[in-house]
């Protein structure tokens, strides 16, 4: 039977989760909508700087780091600017992306560079 999209994607979230865990992250929020700009899969902190990061994954032959489009970055550094304005934080931030292929996790920090 096949899994739901959902399903897939709250899965790829936990397992992301559990990475970012591992990696030394505090995992701060997730799944955080910014009014009509969109929303940030996982936000994070480590080492002072707050982590913006889209979760990307995939089960076909397609990679999902395909995925990130230039029109999302923009919809992840506006939501990200919302999130720092509307928590009044001003800290460092990086945006960035964790892809999931199988059960393989690449993280890619500051992807708008």
């Amino acid at each position: 039977m096949r899994e739901l999209p959902r399903m897939f994607g709250d899965r790829s979230e936990d397992l992301a989760t559990r990475f970012l865990e591992q990696e030394g992250f505090v995992v701060v929020e997730r799944n955080y909508y910014a009014r009509k700009l969109g929303e940030i899969d996982i936000i994070a902190q480590r080492d002072g700087v707050l982590h913006f990061i889209e979760v990307k994954s995939g089960k076909a032959e397609f990679d999902p780091v395909y995925n990130i489009t230039p029109a999302k970055m923009r919809k992840m550094i506006n939501s990200a600017h919302y999130y720092l304005k509307a928590k009044s934080i001003d800290m460092p931030y990086s945006i960035d992306a964790l892809i999931i292929r199988g059960d393989e996790v690449e993280f890619l920090q500051n992807v708008t560079l």
